[in-house]
């Protein structure tokens, strides 16, 4: 009974254990989060608690034993592909978490993803296995100091002004790739040249130790090194350049107090190496005014160094203007009571002092200017020849108006009256159109060209009712004022005066002793003009276009800037219309000095007027701290404007001698004086011969533009009466030239071309009158330039008048002597230093010759005569003295004495220069001069 009691209770424990084993009740348990560490280069990670599952089924086979771990993605979807967790102990439930390969801590730090745990099941083969919660795993990659520190540049560049201490020159920056702060960040640098003045900080700031001296060490170069936190050392070192600067002193650096230009240069840069220095002190605006002087220069600057009137031509102004103030002549002289000035363009300058220099002009000039429609043009400078610049409180003191051109004008059946004066700084035309009806208008300007005592050129065009002023060829525009103020009618009567008005017109009467009335009309003059006027001319008619007046005025000289598409962004031009001022204007130092560099001076004259031009440089700044903003002193230079090469004006192509029969002369159209004339201009300049080293003058041929050619008979003045010099005027009013006619000169001016001027002179002809033939007349010629600059060679002709005495003398022994006297075979090469004809050699010089010989051979005969007969009665005349004492001896028997002389022989005792001497004073009373020393006589046998 026991026995299968026992036996009932062992089956009931089996199977109780049987039914146990295949009830898995309870999941396995792990922690909720771990915190994980791996080493870089490693894959084992150590997890903070460490990796146990738990399971409330043990200690039961299978349900409670542990049989792995499963791993999922965590937030960024990738743990699960870089990790594993493996079951270490199946019972305890111990893991381990690692990597399927060596990570990278500097590809990725940090990693996060999900573990599981699962049991065994009921068993072996896992049935009803049950898995526990998902635990989030955080894995963080130790950084292993497996990079070394990298330098950002490998050469650090410098500069700092000497003689000071600073906290920080420049800052070296090296970088470490390794992913930690303990690996990556560089601990400290540090100088490895020795013995160098300069300390570096753990940030990589350098400074100098000692004040630093550009004058002992310019440049000083030395290496840095980095190293990390781990002691590991910069891979390359860095190399460290410091310039030491000179002290600095705010300006402009590169400033050249001379500078040298030669004629013929175009355009030459003013600073090519100029640019300024601030000190490192920052600016927002920086403004520069380069000023050229050339007040002294001619009116105002380098101009074309001709006459007004060849300007005019030059320009193509339109023709028919009159000269109001022309050189003083006898046909002009109303001027000739006004002080000139010299001027340096050679223009005539009138002096007006502001009481009694005033030209009135002829109503025979004036009568040419009626209408309404003209011209009128000037150049004017206030004040008088020896004056500066007016300033502000001396300008505009003078109360009364000054006038320049007063001039009442006859059109048709009225007349017009107009008067331009200057009253401080403000410039005024009054303009009446009919002095009977209608009332004057006033045009009134205010310019500060009026009262800065420089010369400026004035061109007033009237259209009335509408008036252009062009001043310094700018255009401005008046204000318009209609006076309706009590002003008297101009009194009708046709006048014009220059420097003043004319007033209060009284009636002188005197009474003389033979009761004889004279009446004298005194006039008063108004507003004198106080200043100097040149070129004041008018034309009436339609007015000068804007191009023609800026022509007139245009400087040939001025400041300029080279090339604008080169200008800096920001940065502005500005020349005024003289170009004698220029303004830069910007906000970049960089961009300001490239452009200070572009201001250029050109010169478009092949003779520039040499001499000095004063040149400055005006700079203001402004800063953002205006309190310490810099302030520059102005810089003064002068611009030498050297001596141009001179071009030389040669006349050639005519002889010394001009030999023609005198009835030739006293033709219609005279005999041309240069028919063969040439002219010719070149210039000789400086040239280095390459193969042997020296200098050399070259002359080059050019072509010019003349202004001036004179003819001038030498010793007495032409007699009018007798003789004179014709000029082909439809070739001179062709080309536009003038010509003065007078008995002492011819001159013909305008500026022209060579070739123009060789066919004017060469049209110039030699006319007598009948019977008024001369032994000689001479005849000077000389051309110029540039108003008289540059001056030719003076040219002399020698006009020679043959004579023929065969209408007084035909005895035909006269005529044999003249063919033996000379051979006909040699006339061509013994005559060649005159002009003759060939009709007239054999018929008129040797007759001439022939005659004059025979003359002076009788001559010499006579005085051989006399000299005996003289010797005999001093001979006898001693015998008398002496009483004849020797009365018995031997007398002088010249009852046979008989003299032979050959003409022929006479002739050669004497050499041609005597003979001609002898046949000059002796046979004065012959109207033949024959030129013994260009004949060769020979005798014939």
């Amino acid at each position: 009974m026991d026995r299968m009691n026992f036996l009932s209770f062992l089956l009931l424990c089996l199977t109780s254990v049987a039914i146990g084993n295949k009830a898995n009740k309870h999941k396995p348990w792990i922690e909720t989060e771990y915190q994980g560490i791996v080493m870089e280069n490693d894959n084992t990670v150590l997890l903070n608690p460490p990796l146990f599952a738990l399971d409330k089924d043990a200690p039961l086979h299978y349900a409670g034993e542990i049989c792995g771990f499963r791993v999922h993605n965590g937030p960024s979807g990738s743990g699960s592909v870089q990790f594993e967790a493996v079951v270490l102990d199946r019972s305890t439930g111990e893991g381990l978490v690692r990597s399927k390969e060596p990570l990278d801590c500097e590809s990725q730090r940090e990693h996060s993803f999900t573990i599981q745990a699962y049991d065994c099941g009921e068993g072996p083969d896992g049935v009803n296995s049950k898995k526990s919660h998902k635990a989030t795993v955080h894995v963080r990659v130790n950084d292993v100091n497996e990079f070394s520190p990298v330098f950002v540049e490998r050469r650090y560049e410098a500069s700092v002004p000497e003689g000071r201490l600073f906290d920080r020159i420049v800052r070296v920056e090296a970088l470490d790739a390794d992913c930690s702060p303990q690996y990556s960040q560089i601990c400290f640098y540090d100088i490895i040249t020795p013995n160098v003045p300069f300390a570096i900080d753990n940030d990589g700031n350098i400074k100098n130790t000692e004040p630093l001296d550009s004058k002992r060490q310019r440049i000083h170069t030395f290496w840095v090194t980095a190293f990390d936190c781990g002691k590991n050392r910069a891979q390359a070192d860095a190399q460290v350049v410091v310039t030491v600067k000179p002290s600095c002193k705010p300006g402009w650096i590169g400033w050249t107090k001379r500078v040298e230009y030669t004629p013929g240069s175009g355009s030459i840069p003013l600073f090519p190496s100029l640019h300024l220095e601030t000190c490192e002190e920052t600016v927002w605006n920086i403004q520069a005014t380069v000023e050229l002087q050339t007040g002294h220069i001619g009116k105002g600057c380098d101009r074309d160094s001709y006459s007004d009137r060849s300007v005019r031509r030059l320009c193509g102004a339109v023709r028919g203007e009159v000269d109001l103030l022309p050189p003083p002549s006898p046909a002009a002289n109303w001027t000739s009571a006004l002080p000139t000035l010299p001027s340096s363009d050679s223009s005539l300058i009138f002096s007006f002092n502001g009481s009694n220099h005033v030209a009135v002009v002829p109503d025979s000039v004036v009568s040419a200017l009626s209408g309404d429609h003209f011209t009128l043009q000037l150049w004017m400078r206030r004040g008088g020849a020896n004056i500066q610049p007016a300033t502000t409180q001396t300008r505009g003191n003078r109360k009364e108006e000054e006038t320049i051109v007063c001039s009442t004008v006859r059109n048709d059946d009225s007349f017009s009256h107009y008067s331009l004066s200057v009253h401080g700084c403000r410039l005024s035309l009054f303009y009446w159109p009919d002095v009977s009806a209608a009332r004057p208008v006033k045009f009134l300007w205010k310019l500060e060209q009026v009262c800065d005592s420089e010369w400026h050129h004035l061109s007033l065009s009237v259209q009335f009712p509408s008036v252009t002023l062009y001043v310094d060829g700018v255009t401005f525009d008046p204000a318009l004022i209609h006076d309706n103020g009590a002003i008297p009618n101009p009194a009708p009567r046709q006048r014009m005066f220059i420097g003043a008005c004319w007033g209060e017109t009284n009636m002188l009467l005197e009474v003389s002793w033979d009761d004889v009335m004279c009446v004298h009309t005194l006039v008063k003059y108004v507003g004198s003009y106080h200043g100097l006027l040149s070129g004041v001319t008018v034309r009436p008619g339609s007015v000068e276009p804007h191009s023609v007046v800026e022509c007139l005025y245009a400087c040939r000289e001025g400041l300029d800037f080279g090339d604008l598409e080169t200008l800096g962004s920001g940065m502005k031009v500005h020349v005024n219309p003289s170009q004698s001022v220029l303004v830069l204007e910007g906000d970049d130092i960089e961009s300001f000095n490239r452009a200070v560099q572009q201001v250029t001076y050109r010169n478009s004259l092949r003779f520039a007027t040499p001499g000095v031009r004063p040149l400055k440089l005006t700079t203001s700044l402004r800063c953002f701290n205006e309190e310490s903003c810099l302030s520059l002193k102005q810089l003064e230079g002068y611009l030498v404007v050297l001596q141009p090469d001179a071009p030389q004006i040669s006349l050639s192509g005519v002889g010394p001698h001009l030999a023609r029969p005198a009835p030739e002369f006293e033709g219609p159209r005279g005999v041309p004086l240069f028919p063969e004339l040439r002219i010719v201009c070149s210039l000789s300049h400086a040239v280095n011969t390459a193969a042997q080293g020296m200098e050399a003058l070259m002359s080059d041929a050019v072509a010019h533009t003349l202004d001036g050619c004179e003819v001038q008979p030498l010793g007495e003045e032409l007699n009018p009466e007798r003789e004179e010099l014709l000029v082909d005027m439809d070739v001179v009013r062709e080309r536009g030239l003038e010509i003065i006619n007078t008995t002492a000169y011819i001159a013909i001016t305008g500026a022209e071309s060579i070739s123009v001027y060789e066919d004017v002179l060469r049209s110039v002809r030699y006319r007598l009158a009948k019977g008024s033939a001369r032994f000689e007349r001479r005849f000077r010629l000389s051309c110029s330039e540039m108003n008289g600059r540059y001056t030719s060679n003076e040219l002399t002709l020698e006009v020679n008048f043959l004579h023929s005495l065969d209408s007084l003398y035909h005895p035909s022994h006269l005529l044999a002597s003249q063919q033996q006297f000379l051979h006909p075979s040699h006339h061509a090469g013994e005559l060649s230093g005159h002009t003759l004809p060939n009709p007239h050699r054999n018929s008129v010089v040797p007759g001439a010759a022939t005659v004059i010989i025979m003359v002076c051979v009788g001559f010499l005969v006579v005085m051989v005569i006399l000299g005996v007969f003289r010797i005999r009665s001093i001979h006898r005349r001693g015998e008398g003295a002496r009483g004849g004492a020797k009365e018995g001896s031997s007398q002088w028997d010249d009852s046979a004495l008989t003299i032979i002389v050959n003409p022929m022989e006479v002739i050669k005792m004497f050499d041609f220069h005597s003979l001609s001497y002898v046949a000059k004073s002796v046979c004065s009373s012959a109207f033949t001069r024959v030129n013994f020393s260009e004949y060769s006589l020979q005798k014939k046998q």
